[in-house]
Formats: structure tokens, C-alpha cells, sequence
């Protein structure tokens, strides 16, 4: 494994990785448990996203379009490495780019492994205005702390409010590979603050369903879904279904596996989804 400041790469460096892709507020530690379990010939390659992990924070001013703005990074390390069908694999919001990314540029994505997610979190369009008003606000008074704002922790205390943070979906054993990249050492009063920025909390409505479902219809690679059960306690099983559903009609192979776990299967219990992982990796 070979560490880099905004992510980690597995195995061989003279192969095209695998771009794995982490969830809201979590970094590139999000794989740590499932990438040794893969084959070692295959490359991944476990990215920071702005403003989580190690990456950096957006300059003053500048608003976390979380989805859209994965998409333009994704697009950019392409592009940057001039990759040829790329293989994703996401877990919640970074699978959710990963669906972006492979129905925005089908001609250029090969394989899509998304983990207990279907798509971007849509809302109800009279939901919208509200949620845009909030989320902006939220925005303007997060933009304005100063780092006596931001609150510090021992490191037992920082643990724990990681883990009510994820509301039981991190195990005590991933909290602490997640709080690696999560969080950092004040060296004047060794106290511990997240490394996250905390405008990420602020959130806007991305898309809705007739959205969602057009973007589904445009997914033309092979496609792989592990859903967690009961997984995420923010998801609608009929949506999430009626995405898998359009997917189904237009990718060249669709799979599609529920396992017993919560949202964070992949880092709690990967050896439950490594198998799926494996074999449609190499299929």
C-alpha cells in the first residue's frame, strides 16, 4: 500500500486502479478493511474528496455541490491520468458519484460497484425550496468559524462523537481506522479536531426522482449493487428499486446482492461482500 497526502493506493502502480470513491464525511480509510481482501494483482486506488480526509477545504465562499463536484473530480483525474474505462467503486455519496459519472460518460466507464446506495439522494420538489434556504443559511454560518469556533476532543471523546455521529453504523474497530484520516492533533493543546470542513454540513437538495431515473436510463456498463439490510435508515426501499429497476434496462450486466450489515458493511464485515467484489471485478 502506498500512501498519498489526498488518498491511499493498493497494489501494482503500473496498472489502471480501481477508483474508490468514500461517503459523506468519511475519507479514503472507508476501503481500508475491503481492499486487502481483493486480489493483489488488482490496483486501487482510494481518493480523499475535497474537504474530507487529508484533501483540502474549498476556499471561503466556495459551496460543497457534494455530488456535482465528485463528478468534476472524477472527470479530472481521468483526464489527468488519460484512463480508458474506468471501474468504480463507491460506498454512499461515492457511489452515487459513481452513478453520475458512468451515466454522464458511458463510452468511458466500464464497471460501477456501488455499495448501499442506488443513486444521489433525491427529494420531493416541493421539499426543495425549503431545503434550499436551509442548507445555504446553514452555509453562511459554518463559513464564518474561526478555529475557536470548531470543537475539540480527547481522542476517546473524538471517537465517540464519530461514532454517535454515524448513528450505530461504524463499529468501534472502524471508527478508529476512519478517525486516522479524520481527524488531526492540536500540538499546542493535544487536543483532537476533525479534519473534515464543516461546511460539508451544509446541504442543498441535488435531484429528484424524474431526474434521477434519467440518469439511470443512461448507464450502459456492467453494474454491480450491494445492498446493505437494514443499511441506511435514510433510504426508501421502493426508490432505491425503482432506480435498480431502470438501471436493469440499459447496463450490459446488472448484479445485484443484499447482505446482513449496516450502512458500513464494507468496512465492519467486508469479508461478507469481498466475494461479489471479487468476481465481478474479474469477470
Amino acid at each position: 500500500m502506498i500512501f498519498l497526502s489526498p488518498g491511499k493506493w493498493w497494489g501494482p502502480q503500473d496498472k489502471q486502479p480501481v477508483l474508490a470513491i468514500h461517503g459523506w464525511q468519511d475519507n479514503a480509510g472507508s476501503f481500508d478493511r475491503l481492499a486487502p481482501l481483493l486480489p493483489a494483482h488488482i490496483a486501487i486506488l482510494c481518493i480523499d474528496l475535497p474537504g474530507h480526509g487529508l484533501s483540502s477545504p474549498y476556499p471561503k465562499g466556495c459551496f460543497y455541490y457534494l455530488h456535482w463536484d465528485g463528478l468534476s473530480v472524477v472527470r479530472r483525474i481521468v483526464k489527468y491520468f488519460k484512463w480508458e474505462k474506468i471501474t468504480i467503486l463507491g460506498h454512499s455519496l461515492g457511489g452515487a458519484i459513481g452513478f453520475l459519472y458512468a451515466a454522464s460518460y458511458p463510452d468511458d466507464t466500464d464497471k460501477l460497484i456501488c455499495i448501499d446506495v442506488a443513486s444521489p439522494a433525491f427529494a420531493d420538489v416541493s421539499e426543495m425550496v425549503d431545503m434550499t434556504r436551509r442548507g445555504i443559511d446553514k452555509f453562511l454560518k459554518y463559513e464564518n468559524y474561526t478555529k475557536k469556533d470548531e470543537p475539540c476532543y480527547g481522542y476517546e471523546e473524538m471517537l465517540n462523537v464519530m461514532l454517535l455521529g454515524h448513528d450505530g453504523s461504524l463499529t468501534l474497530a472502524s471508527g478508529e481506522i476512519l478517525v486516522k484520516r479524520g481527524s488531526y492533533k492540536d500540538p499546542v493543546t493535544n487536543n483532537y479536531l476533525f479534519t473534515r470542513d464543516v461546511r460539508l454540513l451544509s446541504l442543498i437538495p441535488c435531484i429528484s426522482l424524474e431526474v434521477a431515473s434519467e440518469y439511470a436510463r443512461n448507464i450502459t456498463c456492467k453494474v454491480l449493487n450491494i445492498k446493505a439490510k437494514p443499511g441506511s435508515r435514510y433510504r426508501c426501499n421502493d426508490l432505491y428499486h425503482a432506480i435498480l429497476d431502470e438501471i436493469k434496462e440499459t447496463a450490459r450486466h446488472f448484479e445485484f446482492f443484499e447482505v446482513e450489515g449496516t450502512h458500513h458493511l464494507h468496512l465492519n464485515n467486508p469479508e461478507d461482500i469481498s466475494s461479489y467484489v471479487i468476481n465481478f471485478l474479474e469477470s
